[in-house]
């Protein structure tokens, strides 16, 4: 993790794409590309999503204001004390990209919700092997 003071901060500097890159334990590799704003310390770091592209359904909400939460800082809601690790949770079931690293001989319920997975709503749970969060500049230009 670079952090998310730091991403705040480089956020803060103009626009940027969120890409999501997930791969499951069977090497097929997927993505998915948002538009987004991160709010600062004050805001819990609330992240907002639109969604660009993609090779793999939604999983997060889109236009919704998620809070980062982690079990110790959890208002609201037991997702991450449910769920190690922090992440932007609105419904525990969608995604958690920052969970335990559960490989797949642990299959049973109650594991998979410590690991890794990506959920969409009208989907089945995708268990990772590994997953790589980016952010890049919309205006690719500016780097010339």
């Amino acid at each position: 993790w670079l952090g998310l003071k730091k991403i705040y901060s480089i956020t803060q500097q103009g626009s940027y794409l969120l890409r999501i890159e997930l791969q499951d334990w069977r090497g097929n590799r997927r993505h998915i590309e948002y538009s987004f704003s991160l709010g600062g310390p004050s805001t819990n770091f609330t992240l907002q999503l639109s969604r660009m592209s993609g090779s793999i359904p939604n999983a997060l909400p889109e236009h919704a204001e998620l809070r980062f939460s982690t079990g110790d800082t959890a208002s609201g809601h037991s997702c991450p004390q449910s769920h190690p690790g922090g992440w932007w949770h609105s419904e525990c079931e969608e995604t958690n990209l920052n969970g335990k690293y559960v490989t797949p001989r642990s299959r049973g319920r109650l594991d998979r919700g410590k690991g890794l997975y990506w959920k969409p709503k009208k989907g089945r749970y995708y268990l990772l092997k590994s997953t790589k969060i980016m952010i890049h500049p919309t205006d690719l230009k500016s780097f010339d």
